[in-house]
Parts: C-alpha cells; structure tokens; sequence
C-alpha cells in the first residue's frame, strides 16, 4: 500500500502547492505524472503478483474521492482565475487533467465495483462532477457484459483511430448506458433513475462553476475535457483490436484473460491503482485493486498505460506499433 499511498497523492499534493505558488510547483506536479512516472517504470522492477489478497484499499479509495470535490473548485478557481500567468494555469490545467483522468478516474471506477453503496455513490458524485455520469451506469451494464463485440463503445476495433473512437465511445456510452438502465428500471419510480441524477450533478457543478463568471465555466468544460480525454484513452488502449468470437447464435464466447491489453510498470500501475492489469479486473471484477494479477496468458502492451495513452493520439504512429503486435498476439 504505501507505494500506491505516494504515487496517487504526491500529484494532488504537488497540484495544491502550484494552485496556491504556481511557479516551479506547477511544472512540478506536470513532471510527477509524467516524466518521473515514466522514468521510475524505466528503472524499476516489474511489480510483483500480491502473496494473498491485500486489504482492501478502502482507506485510500476514499480519501481520494473525498478530496476530489475540492481538488476540482480548485483547479477550477486558479484556472479560471487572474492569481496566475497563463502559462501557469495552461500548466495546470494540463497537471488536473492528467491527474483526474489518470488517479481520480481508476479509483471512480474502482469504487463503482464495490458492493458497499456509500462507496458507489463516491464514485457516482466523481464521475457526475466531471460530466461523465453516464460512465456508471455503461461500465458495468455494458462494457463488462459486451466487451470485445459490436456492442461495446468502449472496445476499439483494429485500425480505428483514437479520434473517430472517441466521439462514439461517448455517445455510444451515454445511449448504451440509458437503454441498459431503462430496462432494468422498468416499471420503477423514474425519479429514481440514475441519469436524473447524473444529469442533476452534472448541471449544480456547471450552474456553480458559471455563476462565478464565464472564465470559471470555461475552466471547468476545459478541465472535464480533458480529464474524460484520458478516460477514453484509456478504454482505447486497453481493449484495440481484441475482439470476442462470436459463435453462429450470435453468442459471443465468454471474457477471457486474452480481451484486454496489459502493463506490468510498477509506478504507474500502483499511480493508476493497478488498472492497467485490466484482465485480472475483467475476470474478477470485484476484486480491489491491490489484488489484481498479471499473468502470463494475458497480452501486454511494450510501454507504460500512460506512454501508450499519448501515443495513441497519433494514430499512424498507434497502428505502425500496435498492429503488428495484435497481430503476432492473435496468431501465436
């Protein structure tokens, strides 16, 4: 735990420090979720599989989400402000969009899964602040069931590019996760349907944000951006061109270790609370992050999660790499 404990809240605390002196703390906060991550990972051993089950990692899971809300009016107040140059506050914007993509939105997705409904509902007010509600609902109602099929947004096919993905993923996403919440709901009280709630987060965050002026608003839409950039990019990543067969009743064969790409960077992983050991997460999907497995049957990417986020912004570059390595997988 303490390695997930310092690479999870050296950023937030490094964020705070260049929100408030801005200066050399805000390329320091850039620099620790990037380039010091990536070098640890360079240097660094692979993270060993856990002995036995870690505790849960509920302590740290919800320290997080109890920070986000003010980590947000935060970024939002020093961005949208005058208190900076803009270089600074284009610097930050980048450091809380990374740190919101990459630490806030593994540990949403981590409380998402949990069976306590306290700890859902954290990550439901994560998820709904940052103006991706939907994701709650769509993950495990449509993501974890198709996964690898048609009917997953989420699941990119091999040669689609990062930015014609992107836009369908969210649409796709938000129309999936309404019709899969739709019928489970059916015949219940509509006020308790969770894209009202969604939708009501989502508005009180933007209604907040613009009643301090239109810079703040525009922080807030350029911070959510960004942050649900990384998210994509992550779902993009994890899942190209690994696709289910699908047998003649149109049934697809059960998720398997082989449906989902893998890390076995030791910081990043313990930055992005083991999210990129995707397959173990999708075998086990209750399982805390602390105890997911990396195992040798599971298919791995040549860099770190976030090194292959960036890359996949280029898709010439993503293919050039990606595609033969799909295809050495699929045909071994």
């Amino acid at each position: 735990m303490p390695l997930f404990i310092l690479a999870t809240l050296l950023p937030a605390t490094l964020l705070i420090c260049g929100s408030v002196f801005g200066g050399l703390w805000v390329v320091a906060a850039v620099l620790a979720i990037t380039v010091f991550a990536w070098g640890i990972d360079r240097f660094a051993h692979t993270a060993p599989n856990p002995r036995e089950e870690f505790p849960s990692g509920d302590g740290l899971a919800v320290l997080l989400a109890v920070l986000h809300l003010p980590l947000l009016l935060l970024a939002v107040w020093t961005i949208g402000g005058t208190m900076h140059s803009i270089l600074e506050r284009l610097g930050l914007l980048v450091g809380y969009g990374l740190f919101f993509g990459q630490i806030g939105h593994p540990n949403a997705h981590e409380l998402i899964h949990r069976g306590n409904r306290w700890l859902r509902r954290l990550g439901k007010l994560v998820y709904s602040s940052l103006l991706i509600g939907h994701h709650v609902s769509a993950h495990p109602l449509v993501h974890h069931i198709h996964v690898g099929t048609d009917k997953d947004p989420s699941s990119a096919r091999k040669g689609q590019g990062f930015w014609r993905f992107a836009g369908h993923c969210w649409r796709g996403g938000f129309r999936a996760g309404l019709a899969a919440e739709n019928k489970r709901r059916r015949g219940q009280n509509p006020l308790r349907h969770p894209y009202l709630h969604y939708l009501a987060i989502a508005a009180l965050t933007i209604g907040t944000a613009a009643s301090f002026g239109v810079n703040m608003l525009f922080a807030l839409l350029a911070i959510c951006f960004y942050a649900q950039l990384q998210m994509m990019l992550s779902d993009y990543v994890q899942h190209y061109g690994l696709r289910r067969k699908i047998d003649e009743r149109g049934k697809a064969e059960p998720v398997s270790a082989e449906h989902s790409w893998n890390t076995p960077h030791r910081y990043s992983s313990a930055m992005m609370l083991n999210a990129p050991r995707h397959s173990d997460h999708h075998l086990n999907p209750g399982r805390a992050y602390p105890g997911l497995r990396l195992t040798e049957d599971m298919p791995r990417l040549p860099y770190s999660l976030p090194v292959m986020a960036m890359i996949a912004l280029y898709p010439a570059l993503w293919r050039r790499i990606m595609d033969p390595r799909l295809a050495a997988w699929l045909d071994r």
